[in-house]
């Protein structure tokens, strides 16, 4: 029988392995949103792309290896379009926001119902493969090996982003852009292409969050608009445009969902979105975000 502090330990990993693969989906919503001031809604549709074509490339190639490569260049190529083709003829116009926000908001609907279109409606199983099935022995207790690929990948990818934004020129000018766009314009630097490939990129990585979560989640129709909700969650109390911001806001929802469920079932919901309401009491800006005077 486990112990009262086993059970708060399990729970605890359990936040951790959400919180991880939320940041995993959030850290590229962020930071579209602090460079181009999009809110993009269509992300999560994105995310649930990745799940779905993971279940295709899984069960009729039998290679989850591969999805993990093919199925973010679909996303990310997806993403390249609508910046491209939608987002940056109404971009640059005074007052575009409210176009945007509605603009991102149909493209993820429009993804959704392409997606019934072609995957049907019912929950799909994705298979994930044979090494990483099973469960281990940690510090006393027994513990999924997929849970800990979670981990790992959501780690990885942490470190690589942190890697790019902080020692190389790219993240040096994705940085710049974010703080000042007309500046780095003015520079010689082309900043639609920065944007591209921010925008691209941060789809990518919504695809890749996808095919992680399919063999632990399972792919359903509802899974983009539900993680849509605490992906905006993390934005706010990160702070917009923060990748380390995202990061804490990330965990601290997955901790407050997995301790929520636990100890207050009825109202776990709610725990997110008191944290959101208080950060914004005292830091409007979120935890780590710069306030623009």
């Amino acid at each position: 029988m486990e112990t009262v502090t086993e059970i708060y330990f399990v729970e605890m990993l359990h936040g951790l392995v959400y919180g991880m693969l939320l940041f995993l989906v959030a850290s590229g919503f962020t930071l579209v949103f602090g460079l181009m001031n999009v809110l993009n809604l269509s992300h999560t549709g994105f995310y649930m792309l990745g799940a779905y074509l993971a279940y295709s490339v899984t069960v009729y190639l039998d290679n989850f290896w591969l999805a993990l490569i093919i199925c973010p260049i679909i996303t990310g190529i997806a993403g390249l379009g609508v910046e491209h083709i939608f987002l940056r003829k109404i971009h640059s116009r005074e007052g575009a926001h409210a176009a945007e926000l509605l603009l991102t908001f149909g493209i993820f609907y429009v993804i959704s119902e392409l997606i019934v279109m072609t995957w049907g409606s019912f929950e799909l199983d994705v298979p994930a493969p044979e090494i990483l099935t099973g469960s281990i022995t940690f510090v006393g207790i027994t513990y999924p090996v997929y849970r800990f690929f979670i981990l790992a990948i959501s780690g990885a990818i942490l470190a690589l982003m942190t890697f790019v934004l902080q020692k190389t020129r790219t993240g040096m000018m994705i940085k710049a852009a974010v703080s000042d766009a007309k500046m780095l314009d003015s520079l010689g630097v082309n900043v639609s292409l920065v944007f591209l490939g921010v925008f691209g990129g941060g789809s990518a990585l919504a695809g890749l969050a996808g095919v992680i979560a399919a063999p632990f989640f399972t792919a359903y129709p509802s899974m983009g608009l539900e993680i849509l909700i605490d992906c905006f969650v993390v934005v706010v109390v990160g702070g917009f445009g923060s990748l380390m911001g995202a990061f804490v806001a990330a965990l601290m929802i997955g901790e407050l969902h997995s301790f929520g469920v636990l100890l207050f079932p009825n109202i776990a919901l709610a725990f997110q979105f008191l944290l959101m309401a208080g950060v914004l009491v005292f830091k409007p800006a979120g935890l780590f975000g710069e306030k623009n005077e």
